[in-house]
Order: C-alpha cells, then sequence, then structure tokens
C-alpha cells in the first residue's frame, strides 16, 4: 500500500512539473516592423489579437472608446529622424499609438506614456497630436489586426491599420530636402561630383527641372553607357515639354540597353517613345 502511494505521488509530482513546461502559442502574436524611411527609420512594435468570431467593433475595439491599437502592451512607434503626423511635427524618439474607431473615421493619438499597459495609465495630458482620418470600408473581411506601411517614398509613406472590414491610412512625411541639398552642395567641392544623385533630388524633392537637367546631362557624359541615366534624362525632358529631346535621350538609351542585354530598359523606353510619339 505504501508502494502504491509513493509511486501515485512521484506520478503526480511527474505530470505537475510536465505541465508547467507546455507552451502555447501566444493569443495575440507581437510583431516588430522596421521601415527604412527618409534619412532614417521607423519602428513598429504591436500585438495581433484575432476576430476569433467576435463582433470587432462591439466587443474588442468598440466604437467610440480608446483603444490601445491592438492587444496587451500599448503600441509603440519609434522616430530615428523627426517627422510629421496630422500636421505635427514630432521629434525623434518613441511614442504610443492609440486610436478612437468610429463608423466613417477614426480619432488618432501619438501620445508620451511609453509605460502604459494598454489604454491604463493613459493621459490626455500627454497627447502629443491628435487627428481624424477616414475610415475606408473592405469587401473582404481580414481575420487579424494588421498594420504595415504602404506607399513608402523617400519623404512620405503610410501606417496602414486593416481590420475586419475597416481600414485607416495614417499620412507620415519627412522633411529631407535640406540635409539632402546639403549633402550635394558640400560633395560638389570634392573632385568625385555627385552628378547622378543631384539629378534625382532636383527632379524628384525640389521639382527643380532646370537643376536636375543640367546634373543628369553631366552625369551622362562621365557616364556614356549609362543606360538607366539617359532614360532618367529623356524623363525629365518629357516633363520639360521637350519630347524632341526627350525622343532622342530615350533612343540612346534603348541602343545601350540592348547593348548590355538589359530586358528590362529596353522594355521601358519602348514605352516612353511611344507616349513621345503620340
Amino acid at each position: 500500500m505504501k508502494k502504491l502511494l509513493f509511486c501515485c505521488i512521484i506520478g503526480c509530482m511527474f505530470i505537475n512539473s510536465t505541465s508547467a513546461q507546455v507552451n502555447l502559442p501566444a493569443a495575440s502574436p507581437t510583431q516588430t516592423i522596421k521601415q527604412d524611411f527618409g534619412m532614417g527609420s521607423i519602428g513598429l512594435t504591436y500585438s495581433r489579437p484575432g476576430a476569433k468570431g467576435r463582433n470587432v467593433f462591439l466587443d474588442l475595439a468598440p466604437y467610440g472608446k480608446i483603444w490601445r491599437t491592438g492587444a496587451n502592451a500599448a503600441t509603440k512607434l519609434t522616430f530615428t529622424d523627426p517627422v510629421e503626423i496630422g500636421g505635427k511635427k514630432i521629434d525623434s524618439g518613441t511614442y504610443v499609438l492609440y486610436t478612437i474607431p468610429n463608423e466613417e473615421s477614426w480619432e488618432v493619438i501619438i501620445n508620451k506614456g511609453l509605460k502604459n499597459w494598454g489604454i491604463d495609465g493613459y493621459k490626455e495630458t500627454e497627447d502629443v497630436v491628435r487627428f481624424k482620418v477616414p475610415a475606408i470600408k473592405l469587401k473582404t473581411k481580414v481575420e487579424t489586426f494588421t498594420m504595415q506601411f504602404a506607399n513608402v517614398k523617400g519623404d512620405s509613406c503610410e501606417l496602414l491599420l486593416t481590420w475586419d472590414k475597416k481600414e485607416i491610412a495614417i499620412t507620415i512625411t519627412a522633411d529631407i530636402n535640406d540635409k539632402v541639398k546639403a549633402q550635394i552642395e558640400a560633395a560638389m567641392l570634392t573632385d568625385k561630383k555627385p552628378y547622378w544623385q543631384a539629378a534625382q533630388f532636383y527632379f524628384e524633392y525640389e521639382k527643380n527641372l532646370s537643376k536636375a537637367l543640367e546634373n543628369i546631362s553631366k552625369a551622362t557624359e562621365e557616364n556614356p553607357k549609362a543606360y538607366y541615366m539617359f532614360l532618367y534624362k529623356a524623363r525629365i525632358q518629357k516633363e520639360m515639354g521637350n519630347k524632341v529631346a526627350a525622343l532622342e535621350s530615350s533612343k540612346a538609351s534603348l541602343f545601350l540597353a540592348k547593348e548590355a542585354k538589359n530586358d528590362d530598359y529596353v522594355r521601358m523606353n519602348e514605352k516612353l517613345q511611344k507616349e513621345l510619339m503620340k
């Protein structure tokens, strides 16, 4: 009898020990994203709840109430450089993202409460900016709350929040012109002048077409086999309304692209030339 009792005790201890080591998948898994942006990057950390048959905007993120914008700890955004959101300039650093969902629009809140667990500890006095964005109705239901960066450009991007049949876009912009221009001007004083980079900057960011053409012309002189530069020159000339010059630059690019066996640039030039000859 004693032997049987001893075996039962050992068996229970073994079961308890084994159970204590069981790990289950997180109910709302955490995701961390790093997006290169502007002259730096944006970091995003949030937890992703699933609908699991529940009414999302009644049970999980009720309309008209402040929401942690995810699950578990408050969602965090980190900016390595200053940005602008909702018409407000925001310094580099880490912030908390809250939202107030509604049928037609959501209120977005950037807050300083880094130690908050969800909305616990939230203080309106720590808000950095509040603004509203329209809510878009989706045709397809999204089961798991999803945040992602989209439409990423050199000086702007969108942070998309999608769940159930709703989506909002938070626009983030960065003022990079002064920094890049200062780099270009400093580099122009050296022996290796950045004509190619300068052409891109003046064309895409400063919208100074004459400066862009001046620099791309010097870049192609230094790189007479660079088919991609000649195509870029053609696009600048097209934008300036000089179709004849644009066509000549594109023909040069097409010839060089065929020589280099680059089918992508062959196709791009053929397409551009059709547009120019209309």
